[in-house]
Order: C-alpha cells, then structure tokens, then sequence
C-alpha cells in the first residue's frame, strides 16, 4: 500500500463507487461486484429480482438523494475498500429484520459491510475502515454506532466484520439474552458546543 486515504462517499466520488462496485477478475472485487452492499439496504423480494448493475444503479441514487452510503479507502487514487455505514432507518431490509430486530428506540448509525480489495486483505484495512466509518458518522452526528459481526468462517454474511475488528475499535456487545445474532455498539460523545 502507498497513502491510504478515507473518504466518505459523496457525489464527487460516485465515479469512484460504481469503479468499485464493477471491478470484477482475480484481484477484483467479485463478491462485492454482485450485491453492491444493496442486501440490507433493500427489501428481500426487490433485492432478489435485482441485477448486480441494478444493485449499483441503486446504491448510486441513493448517493443522488444525499443519503449517507459509506466510506471508501483509496491506496493512492484507485478504491481498495469499502465499509457501509448509515444511519440504520436507511437500511429497508435491516429495519424489518427478525433476526436482528432494533434492541432499543436509540437513533443509531449501522455498519452492514466492509470489503477489501483481494491485494490488500490481511493487512489491517477493515479495522482502519470501521474507524473512518465512526468518525464520518460522529461528523454526521450520530450518537452511537452499531454494527453485527459474524465470527469468521465459511457462513453467510461474514462481510459484516469480525467481532474482534470491532472490539478492537472499542464497540461493546449488547446483544440481548436469546438473540442468536451479535449486536455490538460504541457510544459517541456529544460534540461541544
């Protein structure tokens, strides 16, 4: 890696996004190509009748539309990586999820996704891109920041980080008693005024 850098996604860098979200072979982005972090974002029956492109189309409308998306890392000018951070109102499908319901009324920020260049795994990258991802939500003014890790393994959905990369990056598990899926959170402070 050169200079990483961390940008949060806006309409200046949706060129970026969709290069990302294309990028497709050995060291591309496979995986990523084909859901474009549109599963939670979307409801299940849309999600399935959807093309890879029309998942991208729609992750880059909602750039279009000012909601927040993520952040993406940069090893000079080419992305190498993604974290999908939102508040979690924004995520459809996460909203009416039964198997991770809201824990509480808090208004919380959600982190659904990270994905890493094939070049650049093993070396760090997801626990640089969750810290982004907090410190772009706190700019936002978030309160607190949620995210649903899956231990490391042949499962589904282990996009969502490891719970050690968020335990590193101080997020506590609040998963109620009898929920099978992991729940962990960090508080933000409140800005000074």
């Amino acid at each position: 890696m050169s200079e990483l850098a961390f940008l949060a996604v806006s309409a200046e860098r949706v060129e970026d996004l969709t290069r990302f979200c294309e990028k497709r072979g050995r060291f591309g982005n496979g995986k990523f190509a084909w859901s474009s972090c549109m599963r939670w974002r979307m409801p299940a029956g849309q999600f399935q009748a959807s093309t890879p492109a029309g998942r991208t189309a729609a992750l880059v409308d909602l750039v279009g539309a000012g909601i927040p998306v993520g952040v993406l890392a940069y090893d000079g000018s080419e992305p190498i990586g993604w974290c999908s951070v939102a508040p979690r109102e924004t995520y459809t499908a996460l909203e009416r999820s039964r198997i991770l319901p809201r824990i509480d009324d808090s208004p919380v920020w959600s982190v659904v996704c990270f994905f890493v260049n094939g070049r650049f795994r093993r070396q760090g990258l997801s626990g640089l891109l969750l810290a982004a991802a907090v410190d772009y939500a706190r700019s936002q003014g978030a309160l607190a920041v949620e995210g649903y890790p899956v231990e490391p393994g042949p499962r589904s959905y282990t996009s969502m980080g490891s719970p050690a990369t968020f335990a590193a990056a101080g997020f506590s598990d609040v998963t109620p008693a009898g929920q099978r899926r992991r729940v962990v959170r960090l508080a933000l402070a409140r800005p000074r005024r």
